[in-house]
């Protein structure tokens, strides 16, 4: 779902809005975006090994200067900051059904023009705005502002009408986002196992990521409607039947959001009211549900990322083939790696847990440390999806506009932006910031976690190498030269 550059069916996509505009040569790393991301944003001058290693060490100084503040009331004074912000619940009823009408009502365009468009990625609305405006800008916006997908989720909107029709006259004319925060099902009366937890959201989420890098579903629009229209049918069905539930534990769309919501610095308190807060401050206060799978579906939104770019490295491309040439199916391998990587990493974090335990010498279990340091992996997350999208939403931003005035006879050479050749280190510095972010994060956690000074400091030594890990990991992905992934 998320990526390190343009991609293979994104650099496609890319293709036609090159040709049409004679722009082949220059405008390559404006590609459209289907899922994944490929592609080298290596500097000419600056060694690979040179770019990863000056990112762990920046992460490592970062832990480094966190450490010399010990004051706790000082970090709590600049995690709680807020700025209180009236949201009247009059206003709240009117926007959230409005939002969430409109929001159904581009649903069904897209599944429309997937339909019926046009077949070229860049004059296809399902395929812009799929890609370009929904999974590149919209969900930017959930972290850098605040997790507005409850509002306007065009999948709730069934679910919301059922529990209107039932409710009593009193209750219509209650807060609108009452009903978002409540369980039980609509019809059939049927209630997720709690020894599920979130991993329904986990499988959900590999599953997609799977299906986005082995088809073409971003650059062929009756695919990308297909695969809209099975998914509206299974979500509607699924929320119906088991309610709230289904978007909290089961779909992994409204999960991601969710924890990307996290990071915001726009965030809704208990009593239902808006404040703004510093980025990233909000996950110093809780940890995450006490749940099985809450841990591996923080770990497989940061192990998704690195493996949409990993498959588009020459480094894959010379690993895969001679498994394939075994006799061994490529959907398979990609699946295989798929799982073992998030096995991986998801071991990684675990063991450091242990270390943590170990270091501060503390009687807080394992699972519980787990649990409490996970939110700092969400900077981290969110920094590489920046640092993956935000060029690529610019540059067709244009194009998006363009055939959103007309879906249905969009223009024949929609406009495209091409960046300077600086944003290719922009990006780095935003993989950078989530990591330092991510930083600030755990020390914080630690100190509400651990009593004492010297306990906190050394609870962190072995996260700090996690992410130093994380960190040089990423970025020698990002810096690989785009190679075309094999066999799909």
């Amino acid at each position: 779902m998320t990526g390190t550059g343009p991609g293979r069916r994104g650099r496609r996509l890319g293709q036609f809005v090159a040709a049409a505009l004679a722009l082949a040569a220059v405008a390559g790393r404006a590609a459209a975006h289907s899922g994944s991301l490929g592609g080298s944003v290596a500097s000419a001058t600056v060694p690979t090994w040179l770019t990863i290693l000056t990112g762990g060490v920046v992460v490592g100084g970062s832990f480094l200067f966190t450490t010399l503040l010990t004051d706790h009331d000082a970090m709590r004074g600049v995690n709680w900051w807020r700025l209180a912000l009236p949201a009247p619940a009059r206003i709240r009823r009117t926007v959230v059904p409005f939002a969430r009408a409109l929001s159904v009502g581009v649903l069904l365009l897209v599944v429309a023009t997937g339909f019926v468009g046009p077949r070229e990625g860049v004059r296809n609305f399902a395929l812009l705005v799929v890609w370009v405006g929904w999974w590149a800008g919209y969900t930017a916006t959930t972290y850098l502002v605040g997790n507005t997908w409850p509002a306007l989720n065009p999948w709730r909107a069934p679910l919301a009408a059922a529990r209107w029709v039932r409710a009593s006259p009193d209750e219509r004319g209650g807060d609108a986002d009452e009903g978002d925060d409540t369980d039980g099902s609509v019809v059939g009366g049927v209630s997720l196992p709690a020894s599920w937890g979130r991993w329904p959201a986990v499988g959900g989420l590999l599953a997609l990521v799977w299906l986005e890098v082995v088809s073409p579903v971003g650059e062929n629009s009756r695919l990308l409607a297909g695969v809209v229209v099975a998914y509206t049918l299974a979500t509607v069905a699924g929320s119906l039947l088991v309610g709230e539930s289904w978007f909290d534990r089961v779909d992994p769309i409204s999960s991601v959001f969710a924890a990307y919501g996290r990071v915001a610095p726009l965030q809704r308190d208990a009593d239902g009211s808006l404040a703004v807060r510093l980025p990233g401050t909000a996950l110093t206060e809780d940890p995450l549900p006490d749940r099985p799978g809450e841990v591996a579906f923080v770990v497989a939104l940061l192990w998704v990322t690195t493996y949409d770019g990993l498959v588009a490295t020459p480094a894959w491309a010379a690993a895969v083939e001679p498994v394939v040439a075994l006799g061994v199916p490529g959907l398979a391998v990609y699946a295989a790696v798929l799982l073992a990587g998030f096995g991986l990493f998801l071991g990684v974090y675990r063991l450091a847990a242990r270390r943590v335990r170990t270091s501060a010498d503390t009687y807080v279990t394992a699972r519980a440390i787990e649990r409490w340091f996970a939110p700092a992996l969400l900077p981290i997350a969110a920094g590489y999806h920046l640092a993956h999208f935000l060029g690529y939403f610019l540059g067709l931003a244009p194009a998006l506009a363009a055939v959103a005035a007309s879906p249905f006879a969009p223009p024949a050479t929609p406009i495209a932006l091409v960046l300077p050749g600086w944003f290719a280190s922009a990006k780095l510095l935003f993989v950078l910031g989530g990591h330092v972010l991510a930083i600030w994060v755990a020390h914080s956690l630690a100190f509400e976690l651990f009593p004492g000074v010297l306990a906190a400091i050394r609870s962190q030594y072995p996260s700090v190498v996690v992410m130093v890990f994380y960190t040089m990991t990423s970025l020698w992905v990002i810096t690989q030269p785009y190679a075309p992934p094999p066999y799909v």
